[in-house]
């Protein structure tokens, strides 16, 4: 089912998925008008949609998600909305009210403003961290949208993600003023890379610090399954085109979906020298130090973290919870996705991970520059 002559919204038009899915609806889809809303729209991401806008009318909402009012401007006469805006943190260093008041009163006010301007779908970006690992480090290997799993969630973000998206799901068959219904599912994309991915970039970073060898800090057997953000946005698409067929709707609204590809199942760490290889790194055979005494170490910094709390805000680099998360198999399949949305991955590994290398080799070099000059900074001893 097309979206032709739709009016969508994309909320973090500007982030690294959002520009993915943006592009992504201009070049599938004749909309009336793609709304791209944001904290802020950088001049330079309209000229790059220039060659694929076609009659499609470009508008830039740029504001609060927490600002009910913006939100109800910018959901006037849409038709769907696409919710990829969150704050993203697995290291706790964003406050616990701060991520809950983005993440979670964000993704209400959003389906309130939906809902009273007569939004027919609405189609938001969970994670896989809403699943797990829990802090028992049991694995999954394959799961599906049915597998049971005990997990009481420890990061912030994941518990904010995991309430936001259970408010949105709740929001299914919500009437509206005009008498028609919302329809709503949640999309749970695997660890999402590509160009653009600022996850690989700090790792990348560490390893140029570190003489152009990556720090190991997954154990080869802790098997998970990136996904292209290529693949991602194009999750995005088929679900809003589910969401729209009449035949569909009842199939797949209200429900969630795994969303991941054929990237081949491999640890985190592996995966980092899997794209960095090509551009000369290599990585350290094994974890710095036993996993049991890492994970001890990491107590240690934690506790010495709470003794301080009341005099000075430190974060721990690593936690026990992002050690187990690290050091846990967890993958699953796409095959409920791509039964009931029509999904398949575009891009295939090989071209996946060859986009990404490139994005890579094209940072390299302001890279490396930026800690050569920063390295000096610190060097330089001022008479």
């Amino acid at each position: 089912m097309s979206l032709r002559g739709d009016v969508c919204v994309v909320t973090g038009a500007g982030g690294f998925l959002g520009k993915r899915l943006v592009r992504l609806l201009l070049e599938e889809e004749k909309l009336s008008e793609l709304r791209l809303l944001d904290k802020e729209i950088k001049p330079q991401l309209l000229q790059t949609l220039e060659d694929c806008r076609g009659d499609t009318k470009l508008s830039v909402f740029e504001g609060d998600i927490r600002d009910g009012d913006f939100l109800k401007r910018s959901c006037r006469g849409a038709t769907m909305v696409f919710h990829t805006a969150s704050i993203i943190d697995v290291t706790d260093s964003v406050e616990y009210s701060e991520m809950f008041s983005v993440n979670v009163r964000g993704t209400c006010l959003l389906l309130e403003a939906c809902i009273q301007e007569n939004v027919l779908f609405f189609i938001y970006t969970s994670s896989i961290e809403v699943t797990g690992p829990n802090s028992k480090g049991e694995p999954i290997m394959n799961g599906t949208e049915n597998t049971i799993y005990e997990c009481t969630l420890k990061f912030a973000y994941s518990k904010t993600k995991k309430e936001a998206e259970e408010r949105t799901l709740q929001a299914h068959d919500e009437v509206l003023p005009n008498g028609h219904r919302m329809s709503t599912l949640a999309l749970r994309p695997m660890y999402i890379y590509g160009e653009g991915c600022r996850f690989l970039l700090g790792h990348m970073n560490d390893g140029i610090q570190n003489n152009n060898i990556l720090y190991r800090m997954s154990c080869p057997d802790a098997l998970v399954n990136p996904v292209y953000v290529g693949n991602v946005a194009v999750g995005h698409l088929q679900a809003a085109r589910s969401l729209r067929d009449p035949q569909k709707r009842d199939i797949v609204g209200g429900k969630f979906y795994y969303i991941s590809d054929d990237t081949p199942h491999i640890s985190y760490s592996d995966f980092n020298h899997a794209v960095m290889a090509p551009l000369g790194f290599s990585i350290q055979e094994k974890i710095m130090v036993p996993l049991r005494l890492f994970y001890f170490l990491c107590f240690l910094m934690e506790i010495v973290c709470m003794i301080l709390q009341p005099f000075v805000q430190v974060v721990p680099p690593l936690s026990r919870q992002l050690l187990t998360m690290l050091n846990t198999s967890f993958n699953f399949s796409y095959q409920k996705a791509q039964r009931d949305l029509g999904y398949s991955p575009r891009f295939t590994w090989q071209e996946a991970r060859k986009r990404t290398i490139e994005w890579l080799a094209s940072q390299l070099p302001q890279e490396r520059e930026k800690i050569r000059a920063n390295n000096q900074k610190k060097t330089f001893i001022p008479f």
